[in-house]
C-alpha cells in the first residue's frame, strides 16, 4: 500500500529524490541501487593500492563523473555515486563521507583532508514523517581549488566559492564565497584570500 503522502503523485521514488522532493528512504529500488555502491566502494577499498588498475575501474564505474588525475584513498562512504562528480586533479584524504542523495559537484585541483563528510540529506521537523521515513536532499558545490581540512562537514544545500581553505573540524552550514579561510562551527570567514 502506497504512503498517503504519495497518494497523488505518480512519480518514483527515484524521481522524488532527483527533484529534492520528499521521498521514501526505505523504498526497495533506491534500498538496491544504494547497496550495489556500498558494495561497489567496500571493494574499492580491498582492492586499493595493490591492484590500481581494478580499484580506478571499480571507482570509474562508482563515480558518476570522474576527472582525470583524481586520487580517493578508502575507505569512502557514499549512498549512491552516481550522484557525485569529481574534477581533474582533485586529491581525497581517507576516510571521506558523501552522502549523494542530492548532486555533489566537486571541482578541479580540490584537496579534501582525512574524515571530511558531505552531507546533502535533510529530514522533515515534523516527528511524524520522520517517524515514516521520509527524507529529501540538497545538492552541495564544492568550487576549483577549494581546500577542506581534515573533519570539515559540510552541510546540504551549501556552495563553496574557488580557491577557498575550509579550516579542520569546521561545520560549514551556509554558503562561503570564493577566496576566503574560513573556520568553526558553524564556519565563519576569516580572512580575504588574495
Amino acid at each position: 500500500m502506497p504512503h498517503p503522502y504519495f497518494a497523488n503523485d505518480p512519480r518514483t521514488m527515484r524521481q522524488r529524490m532527483e527533484a529534492g522532493d520528499l521521498y521514501l528512504a526505505e523504498d526497495a529500488e533506491l534500498a538496491a541501487a544504494s547497496q550495489r555502491a556500498i558494495m561497489r566502494a567496500h571493494r574499492y577499498g580491498q582492492l586499493w593500492p595493490e591492484d590500481r588498475d581494478a580499484a580506478e575501474a571499480i571507482l570509474a564505474d562508482l563515480i558518476g563523473s570522474l576527472g582525470e588525475d583524481v586520487e580517493i584513498r578508502p575507505p569512502l562512504y557514499v549512498d549512491y555515486g552516481r550522484y557525485i562528480s569529481v574534477g581533474a586533479g582533485t586529491f581525497i584524504n581517507y576516510n571521506f563521507t558523501a552522502l549523494d542523495v542530492a548532486p555533489i559537484t566537486i571541482g578541479a585541483d580540490v584537496m579534501i583532508g582525512p574524515n571530511v563528510q558531505l552531507l546533502t540529506p535533510t529530514h522533515p521537523l515534523e516527528p511524524w514523517l520522520r517517524r515514516d521515513k521520509l527524507e529529501a536532499a540538497r545538492p552541495i558545490v564544492i568550487g576549483d581549488n577549494v581546500w577542506l581540512g581534515g573533519g570539515v562537514i559540510v552541510l546540504p544545500g551549501v556552495t563553496i566559492g574557488e580557491n577557498t581553505v575550509v579550516g579542520a573540524g569546521s561545520v560549514v552550514t551556509r554558503d562561503l564565497p570564493a577566496n576566503v579561510v574560513a573556520v568553526g562551527n558553524p564556519a565563519r570567514i576569516s580572512k580575504q584570500l588574495p
